[in-house]
């Protein structure tokens, strides 16, 4: 049996919500299959909130065993230092966060802000947010990078907002399977963050051709014009599709890059920032000279059906 604690800091709910979607494994599957005992989650727990109570006396007390803690939302450090902006019973969730994590064998966060900080920690952010081992991009958060957890483990970034259901499901049953969970540089499982959003995308040939949208609603790429992030995000939102059946992209919606550190921008989220005709992101592993000369050539060898997007969705 592997126990489980799942608490929600600086959160809409949204990491919840999303893991409540997750089939390859379900959550019913985690316990049935994988043999892990939710200790508490905010929304699957019956118990009333006496029993979280318990539960946390009985970690901190040694009675209890915690082998995975899940932190769901940004920690608020405010103000002056204190985390009472985001009290529990009396004290700070970031001072019981602290003393959770030297607990647990393994500490994940569930979701962008508990891992970089997300849309608490954008600009101003006034409750001083921050994620469990980063701040934004930076490294060290409300832990320094060099924090290791009972396993010896660093927070694993389960990153995403919300984030993707069977990259959280799958990645704590590897964990309770005792299986090696590969991590990036920003300590996202490689086995979930090893694809660009691009791969996948039923615009991709639009985009290799150079035929951009300028307004929503058409069938082109929205790399160049409407702010998509996909070929610069590393996430499986269009291989291993939502709910079985869709994507941003392919709802033609840009993605947002919600799985990176810096998430959210501090910029207009529906437009490209370009020098001249050439996005300043580039799709990544490509050379801007590179770039630039195949694009002005990939648009004049555009097939008729690409040109007037006639291809099938």
């Amino acid at each position: 049996m592997t126990t489980l604690l799942w608490l929600q800091t600086g959160s809409c709910g949204g990491d919840t919500m999303s893991i409540l979607c997750a089939d390859s494994p379900s959550v019913e599957e985690l316990v049935d299959s994988y043999g892990i005992e939710f200790l508490w989650q905010p929304s699957l727990s019956a118990e009333p909130k006496k029993h979280l109570d318990a539960v946390l006396d009985a970690i901190l007390e040694d009675r209890l065993v915690l082998d995975i803690l899940c932190v769901e939302g940004s920690i608020m450090t405010g103000p002056n230092g204190s985390g009472m902006y985001d009290p529990y019973r009396g004290r700070s969730k970031m001072s019981l966060i602290l003393q959770l994590a030297d607990k647990a064998a393994y500490l994940v966060a569930m979701g962008t802000c508990a891992a970089y900080g997300g849309v608490h920690a954008a600009p101003p952010n006034p409750t001083d947010c921050l994620g469990l081992q980063f701040d934004k991009q930076n490294p060290g958060g409300l832990l320094s990078i060099d924090w290791r957890s009972r396993a010896g483990r660093p927070v694993v970034n389960v990153s995403g907002c919300p984030a993707h259901p069977n990259a959280m499901s799958k990645t704590l049953a590897m964990l309770a399977s005792g299986l090696p969970l590969e991590l990036d540089h920003l300590n996202r499982p490689r086995a979930f963050f090893n694809t660009m959003v691009h791969q996948g995308c039923t615009r991709n040939e639009y985009h290799e051709y150079d035929v951009e949208d300028s307004e929503f609603g058409g069938k082109g790429c929205m790399f160049f014009n409407l702010g998509c992030k996909g070929p610069v995000t590393m996430a499986i939102c269009n291989t291993e599709l939502w709910n079985g059946r869709g994507s941003k992209t392919r709802a033609g919606v840009p993605c947002f890059g919600c799985t990176s550190a810096d998430f959210p921008s501090d910029q207009d989220l529906f437009r490209t920032e370009k020098i001249g005709p050439i996005p300043v992101s580039l799709p990544l592993g490509v050379e801007r000279a590179n770039y630039m000369a195949y694009k002005s050539l990939a648009h004049e060898a555009a097939p008729e059906r690409v040109l007037n997007k006639t291809m099938d969705p």
